[in-house]
């Protein structure tokens, strides 16, 4: 979200440091004082992919990214390339999870279902056992 909102903001035309500005209200704690950090450091003359390294802010992708972003001077295509990037791959893990989570819920499933039907099957077979 952070890498998607600063993107739109700076393809409108916002400068980064306003588009810092603005992300700061809408994300964490410990992400805000790091992009305070950031902004300071980007307000004192360092490229953005520095700044967001030094910062805890950036993958080892997204740095790539950004820094090719800062030498094309598309840093607005970047930022939101980036969060695409990331969404997709949430999405992919997200899928990986229920395609393994899915089969053991299923066998958990038969599991009850098993046991409820040999606990209502028991009365029914101690009778027959009696009445022999």
């Amino acid at each position: 979200r952070l890498y998607m909102t600063l993107g739109m903001l700076t393809e409108g035309g916002i400068t980064i440091v306003g588009a810092i500005e603005t992300v700061q209200p809408m994300v964490s704690g410990t992400v805000r004082k790091g992009l305070l950090h950031a902004r300071a450091a980007v307000e004192s003359g360092q490229p953005l992919s520095n700044a967001f390294e030094a910062n805890g802010l950036t993958t080892p992708i997204s740095l790539r990214m950004l820094r090719v972003g800062e030498r094309t001077g598309d840093m607005g295509p970047m930022l939101t390339q980036s969060a695409a990037f990331y969404d997709g791959e949430i999405t992919r893990w997200i899928d990986r999870f229920t395609r393994t989570f899915e089969p053991l819920l299923m066998a958990a499933i038969g599991l009850v279902v098993g046991a409820i039907v040999v606990l209502l099957y028991m009365p029914i077979f101690d009778l027959a056992g009696d009445m022999s």
